[in-house]
């Protein structure tokens, strides 16, 4: 709710301070006393684009302050967050413009950008009048409103659910077509490069075991001849005889040596022990170093080819076992890749098709509070003294998204056979708010959802009883709420709740204008004046206390 605005030097305003209440709070006044300086100086605050010379002449710069009172779940808080603002519990707007035009606005105390108010306007306040391009008159929101109207919610959530999955498959797909392409694209080479992989057959560690292995036997090839000698050198042709014929002729002459050779000999009996274990060691090891010469050049073909495989790959030779395993893998999914795709397709269409019934659901229910929703405003327009004019809903078809697959917009005609248009193209200000207000009236928007809605001239060319009926509709609005109505109406301003008077005073030659809230006797006299013009009779007087009391 806006609870209070002040207004200092701004066109013919020098100070001005207004606090407004709940309810229908009107504001009266003769033509050019300043009424629509008031919406201009609210819609500056607001950040809304309007006339460029606001200044007071004289002045250095003029100011608005609006202060709002805002439940703890309004939308304007969440606007608040998403711009870093200060949540204190109340809502204060000030803008400044210098008479060089700068603008600068503050919103709780923090300086802000003009786009950053409006979007605080929108959630805040409604202006319905022959200037107004938002709310109703937004072709963007038709569609939203008539979803509420529609209680469509469940309906909607399903269907963006529904375009999620579709979008889903559909990235799915595309990644598995993108994937297969490239496969694609080196088939031939995963062929070759699988089957010559397959047929080596790598194995992790293999290298480093058939080159330790190259190496042992090029060694064994360059020592063998001299163990085999010294093999020799240690048989029975070598030291082992001579060992052996020594001991025989000692053990012979042993006898007649008088005991002399008996340590000689036990010690020849321990060397030929010793020569003994030498020799079986050198066989061993003459043994261990035979091979096959064809072993080695097996060996040296398998470990070239590891590394020359390695060096085609550009890889390290203990990483074809892996590359081995990762091309396949490869060529694996290429084989099963037209398999895959398929079912992704299916996939796809299958979310497609549940897409198609939630959404075609939703365009139903749409069509139907459509036909509802015309139905009622015509029932509106009718006492608005508006009977002869049309109001369609129009849902036509619209490229499939989360929302569906229906634009929506309001279409009014003025006059039977003449086309219909939108809302603002062809109503003109007094019909326009009418529309409006009819419209409000049948899709049971209130004004208690802490949205201030503002009339402007709502009841040009109307009086008597079109009149009542479009004050009685404003009072029902406001009734939980807020709503600011600006009137020629004595029959409207009668309804208000709150009521105030714009005048025009001349003070040290400059003319100026005030707003003063108006007491019941002080109403009288105003719905007089409404009534009768300058010269307030009797007559009038009983006609406004009639109004009053009805």
């Amino acid at each position: 709710m806006l609870r209070a605005l002040e207004i200092r030097d701004m066109l013919i305003i020098d100070r001005l301070e207004l606090d407004f209440r709940p309810g229908l709070n009107v504001l009266t006044g003769e033509t050019g006393a300043g009424k629509s300086i008031l919406l201009d100086s609210l819609g500056f605050v607001l950040g809304w684009r309007g006339r460029a010379e606001l200044v007071r002449a004289g002045a250095e710069q003029g100011e608005v302050v609006a202060v709002f009172d805002l439940p703890a779940d309004h939308a304007a808080w969440a606007v608040m967050r998403d711009a870093g603002l200060p949540d204190d519990g109340e809502l204060i707007l000030r803008r400044v413009n210098t008479a060089d035009g700068r603008k600068t606005g503050w919103v709780n105390d923090r300086r802000v950008s003009g786009e950053v108010l409006r979007r605080l306007s929108e959630t805040l306040v409604e202006l319905h009048g022959q200037h107004d391009d938002k709310g109703l008159l937004d072709p963007k929101g038709h569609r939203a409103i008539l979803d509420d109207y529609a209680v469509a919610a469940p309906v909607l959530a399903r269907v963006r659910d529904r375009w999620r999955a579709v979008g889903q498959a559909s990235k799915t797909l595309d990644a598995a077509r993108e994937a297969l392409e490239k496969v694609r694209a080196e088939e031939e080479f995963l062929r070759h490069a699988v089957a010559e992989l397959d047929a080596l057959a790598p194995e992790e560690g293999e290298e480093a075991a058939l080159d330790a292995k190259r190496r042992s036997m090029q060694a064994a090839e360059k020592i063998r001849a001299d163990i085999a000698q010294a093999s020799a050198a240690l048989g029975y042709e070598g030291a082992e005889g001579a060992m052996s014929g020594a001991l025989r002729w000692l053990e012979g002459a042993s006898d007649k040596a008088e005991g002399r050779l008996d340590a000689p000999i036990e010690a020849l009996v321990r060397s030929m022990a010793e020569l003994d274990e030498a020799a079986r060691g050198v066989a061993d090891c003459l043994d261990a170093l035979d091979f096959n010469p064809s072993e080695l050049e097996e060996t040296e073909e398998r470990l070239f080819a590891l590394r020359g495989l390695a060096r085609k790959h550009q890889v390290m030779p203990d990483e074809l076992a892996g590359l081995a395993a990762d091309l396949g893998a490869r060529l694996a999914a290429l084989d099963a890749g037209e398999a895959q795709i398929g079912g992704l397709e299916q996939a796809l269409a299958d979310a497609v098709t549940a897409y198609t019934v939630e959404a075609d659901a939703l365009t139903a229910l749409r069509k139907d509070a459509a036909e509802r929703l015309d139905a009622a405003v015509a029932a509106e327009l009718e006492p608005l003294k508006m009977g002869r004019a049309v109001f369609e809903t129009d849902v036509s078809i619209a490229p499939d998204g989360p929302e569906g697959r229906d634009n929506v917009t309001f279409r009014v005609a003025t006059n039977p056979g003449a086309p219909a248009g939108a809302l603002n193209k062809i109503a003109s200000g007094g019909e326009l708010s009418r529309f409006l207000l009819a419209l409000k009236v049948a899709l049971h928007v209130q004004a208690g959802q802490g949205v201030t809605m503002i009339f402007d001239e709502i009841d040009r060319g109307v009086g008597g009883a079109t009149a009542d009926a479009v004050g009685r509709r404003l009072k029902a609005l406001a009734d939980t709420g807020q709503v600011l109505v600006v009137t020629h109406s004595p029959q409207v301003a009668a309804l208000g709740a709150h009521h105030w008077r714009v005048a025009k005073r001349v003070e040290d030659g400059m003319t100026l204008s005030e707003v003063v809230p108006l007491g019941a006797d002080e109403r009288e006299t105003e719905l007089a004046r409404m009534l009768s013009g300058d010269t307030v009779t009797e007559a009038a007087r009983a006609a406004a206390r009639a109004l009053l009391d009805g």
